[in-house]
């Protein structure tokens, strides 16, 4: 079965991996790129906010021992894994992590690492609730411009079952491409509000994963 993979690299083949492993053909096809920017950042942070883990490659070792709060356990696994030391997942959205963050009240400014144009509510919302925020952006995306051919003839002939998706950027981005043959197959989304950014495409049916992680997402295969 002929699953795609629409999340960005390095993602894209981890996941692919996966799929492999467990008698999936994957086929690849980052819907967005991903590139780290270097900015200027505030010299002692009390704390670090981060919303997804493309922002991780472009942290440096010096923040590794800040309290740190994320969105997910995907993106706290990736933390884990990068050498952060104290990091607590919010286990859901944007929302979630709001609440994390101001439960926990770390006296100090709070940076917060997110992509372009990302972050901005979250920032607002915890500057009423009173914790000091430096938003810095550290990643930029690129949506992807077209379907390579042969993605877009596997598709148009119903050679593709299904498609992941990672996160609703993702979603947007591959409804942009206008890609063939949707309404055939199913598409597996990381969480609900990824479902709804799949909803501007005709498919077979949309699952949404209970918890926002991988291992749940790859349960809906099963």
């Amino acid at each position: 079965m002929k699953l795609l993979v629409t999340r960005p690299e390095p993602g894209a083949s981890a996941t692919a991996a996966r799929l492999a492993a467990i008698g999936y053909e994957p086929v690849v096809v980052p819907c967005l790129t991903i590139r780290t920017t270097k900015p200027r950042m505030p010299e002692h942070p009390a704390a670090l906010v981060i919303t997804s883990g493309q922002a991780v490659p472009a942290l440096p070792a010096t923040l590794h021992h800040l309290p740190t709060f994320c969105v997910g356990d995907a993106t706290a696994a990736k933390l884990r894994q990068a050498g952060f030391t104290r990091v607590e997942s919010a286990g859901g959205n944007a929302e979630d992590l709001a609440r994390l963050v101001v439960a926990r009240h770390v006296p100090g400014l709070h940076l917060l690492a997110v992509g372009e144009r990302q972050g901005l509510a979250l920032a607002g919302k915890l500057r009423e609730a009173g914790i000091p925020v430096l938003r810095r952006k550290v990643y930029t995306v690129t949506p992807a411009r077209h379907l390579p051919e042969p993605v877009a003839t596997a598709l148009e002939a119903g050679e593709i079952a299904g498609a992941l998706f990672y996160s609703a950027e993702t979603a947007r981005a591959f409804a942009r491409l206008n890609p063939p043959g949707t309404a055939g197959i199913t598409a597996y989304a990381l969480s609900e509000m990824v479902a709804i950014a799949l909803q501007d495409l005709p498919w077979a049916r949309i699952r949404a994963a209970v918890v926002p992680t991988e291992a749940d997402l790859m349960a809906l295969l099963a």
